[in-house]
């Protein structure tokens, strides 16, 4: 729940993409977002419609060019400033993606608010922590005011650093290939109620038998991807 200048209480509402919009345009091509990064970080914030939550997004590609996004880790969804958590969370992936051959290339955040897309402190301040490491790193806030049927692009604002402050990219958006079928696949997900599946460090950190690299969902989402199942 956010309360704005106005004294009015608002929640972000989440519901699913259309079915039929085309892909985004892409000029560069800068950054690519893969569908199971993507529909985890779609039903992060489902799962969790009356707060802020934040998540990792990873690369399995070498650095260097375009940002690959190929997986995400979900984080928090209560207390996404509290400093010591976050400091666990990113060391625990940041062993965990040298296990895997993975990388840390950015940030996530929903805030609580639906028409607020805009970074928080708490937000920029991880980014810049990701951005020592990794100097092509990106900050995706996700859009709630377009997670509604029929938006065109993907309810994702994406920022980048520059200039020694992280600015909205304006000029290049995020490459999310087949856009129609994510959408279809982020429909059977969340009408299978699969957003259940998915296990943030917060809900790890509440009960340790719980995955937060999420295998299980994250063998759904790619049995879902298979061209055998005619969505790619």
């Amino acid at each position: 729940m956010h309360e704005d200048d106005s004294g009015v209480t608002k929640k972000r509402t989440l519901q699913l993409p259309s079915m039929s919009v085309p892909l985004s345009s892409h000029e560069m091509g800068e950054v690519e977002l893969s569908c199971l990064a993507y529909a985890k970080m779609y039903l992060h914030a489902s799962q969790f419609p009356r707060c802020s939550v934040n998540g990792l997004l990873l690369s399995s590609s070498a650095a260097g060019g375009a940002v690959c996004i190929t997986d995400c880790v979900p984080l928090l969804h209560t207390h996404l400033s509290l400093a010591p958590i976050t400091q666990l969370a990113l060391t625990q992936v940041d062993v965990w993606c040298s296990q895997t051959q993975q990388r840390i290339v950015g940030y996530y955040q929903a805030n609580a608010c639906a028409s607020d897309s805009s970074p928080t402190p708490c937000a920029l301040k991880i980014a810049e922590k990701i951005f020592e490491q990794c100097n092509n790193a990106v900050l995706l806030m996700i859009d709630g005011e377009k997670m509604f049927p029929g938006c065109r692009v993907p309810p994702i604002v994406m920022y980048e650093r520059k200039d020694a402050r992280w600015a909205l990219k304006d000029k290049h958006t995020i490459m999310l290939r087949q856009w129609e079928e994510t959408c279809s696949i982020v429909n059977q997900l969340f009408s299978s109620g699969d957003q259940a599946l998915l296990v943030d460090f917060d809900s790890h950190l509440d009960d340790i038998t719980k995955d937060w690299t999420n295998q299980k969902l994250n063998a759904k989402i790619m049995e879902l991807v298979s061209p055998a199942n005619g969505n790619v």
